[in-house]
């Protein structure tokens, strides 16, 4: 195969084309433009340079993957021939281009469509370029200019990509398609909103669309990134005395608090209160982060790496060779995995690594999980039952308070077993049986007997209804 040069032809105006483009085009066997639509294509005429070009493949393509799979190999089939030049507006941006990467002896670069909108406005931070058929984004940080926006429904697609990042009312700084001609005002505020209700003539390959960096006050949505520079800025010189007076230990009953209280709007099915104690969940990572930053403890960036690195290990049946075929699989293929991370030898050390600091009857089930999991075998529900009717029975019977204590241990853990046999968590159902014990001692208070001045027959509040 002969050499491949990619030449950018930039906006794809003839003042925008450089030096070294136009040399590389003048000087080829065989010229392929992206498109005859642009000003280029009228300088290469008067130049008597020939060249041929992919519009007919445009009308053939059901889509831009298509386009870029027939463009690509035209490109390659006349490279067999002979060496070809290929220009393009930007290629870094075009699909052809990167699918004939490999076979690309030369990228001649040119000024972008995007760095020529850039430069009319003169941002300030980070600069992110993307044409509309490549955007998508889950960050709303620096500046976003976004090229060729070739039509309404491009113009469509783009907003409603960008909305949920940026917010319908976010200011744009939009570039017509004809607005780039000596003397013209080269763009027209709107919001994002307004971006796909332009005149059609509006859209076309010149056409661009700049979303400018704003403040965290400004912004009507918000990121990640944000959330770390608003920590920063708490903790930073002069900010607030509370937060900057925090340690890893001073925030851990705030860890706990607030994932109880994400677990109780998830009961509750209140989703948008589960997305705000979320947020309150998320804060403390960031908090604790911010921390670890500011005293060396750990490095941040250890968070997500070891989270990442720890989900690969343990789904080796996705990255590996395990095969699972069912979610208790998974679960004993991760329970195995994790022992063998951490060196145990025998269940038992599995069953101690439980943190104490867990809810005892979480940890209780969780003890009883790890031995069924570790090959034990406990026997069905009915045989948990029967062990668990020993203990109440025992319970009973028992004279001294060590007994008691001892009973009532088993009676605990075995209902936690019981729980574990159901497919109950136990932890939830007992919350849920004490939500409804206080709706049954409230119904007494409020019975008949009580509101005409009687006593409530409370002996009946522990019984079964």
């Amino acid at each position: 195969m002969y050499p491949i040069t990619v030449a950018a032809l930039g906006t794809g105006l003839e003042e925008d084309l450089t030096l070294g483009a136009v040399k590389a085009m003048k000087k080829a066997e065989t010229l392929i433009l992206r498109t005859e639509k642009c000003g280029a294509a009228e300088y290469l005429r008067r130049e008597g340079i020939a060249f041929s070009t992919l519009d007919d493949l445009y009308e053939l393509s059901g889509d831009f993957e298509e386009l870029h799979r027939l463009s690509a190999e035209r490109i390659l089939a006349a490279a067999e021939k002979g060496p070809v030049c290929f220009a393009v507006f930007d290629p870094s941006q075009d699909g052809t281009v990167r699918l004939i990467r490999e076979k690309t002896s030369r990228v001649i670069p040119g000024v972008s469509l995007g760095q020529k909108a850039v430069a009319a406005v003169i941002p300030e931070g980070e600069i992110r370029i993307c044409a509309a058929s490549e955007v998508h984004t889950s960050s709303s940080q620096g500046t976003l200019c976004v090229t060729e926006i070739d039509s309404r429904l491009a113009a469509g697609e783009v907003k409603a990509a960008l909305s949920d990042v940026y917010g319908d009312a976010s200011p744009v700084l939009f570039f017509p398609q004809n607005s780039h001609g000596e003397g013209e005002r080269p763009f027209l505020r709107m919001t994002l909103a307004d971006l796909d209700r332009q005149k059609d003539a509006c859209y076309g390959h010149l056409c661009a669309a700049v979303l400018p960096q704003r403040s965290l006050t400004e912004k009507e949505r918000h990121d990640f990134a944000d959330l770390e520079q608003v920590m920063d800025l708490l903790r930073g010189e002069g900010g607030c005395p509370w937060d900057r007076a925090q340690t890893h230990a001073s925030l851990r009953p705030y860890l706990v608090e607030e994932a109880y209280e994400t677990a109780a709007a998830i009961d509750d099915e209140d989703w948008a209160h589960t997305a705000e104690e979320l947020g309150d969940v998320l804060l403390q990572v960031v908090f604790q982060a911010n921390i670890a930053k500011q005293y060396a403890t750990f490095d941040p960036g250890d968070i997500p790496t070891a989270i990442v690195n720890k989900m690969i290990r343990r789904h080796r049946h996705i990255f590996g060779q395990d095969v699972c075929r069912d979610g208790e699989e998974v679960s004993r293929n991760w329970e195995k995995i994790k022992r063998e991370e951490r060196g145990f030898s025998t269940v038992s050390e599995a069953m101690r690594d439980l943190p104490r600091s867990l809810p005892p009857l979480m940890r209780a089930e969780k003890i009883v999980s790890r031995a069924v999991k570790g090959g034990a075998d406990i026997g069905d529900l009915a045989a948990a039952v029967h062990r668990a009717g020993e203990a109440l029975e025992a319970l009973g019977k028992a004279e001294t308070p060590e007994e008691k204590e001892r009973q009532v241990q088993r009676v605990l853990f075995l209902g936690a077993a019981c729980a574990l046999l159901c497919g109950v968590e136990s932890e939830t159902a007992l919350l849920t049986a004490c939500d409804h014990m206080i709706d049954r001692f409230e119904a007494l208070e409020k019975s008949p007997a009580v509101r005409e001045g009687g006593k409530a027959d409370y002996g009946k509040w522990l019984d079964e209804e």
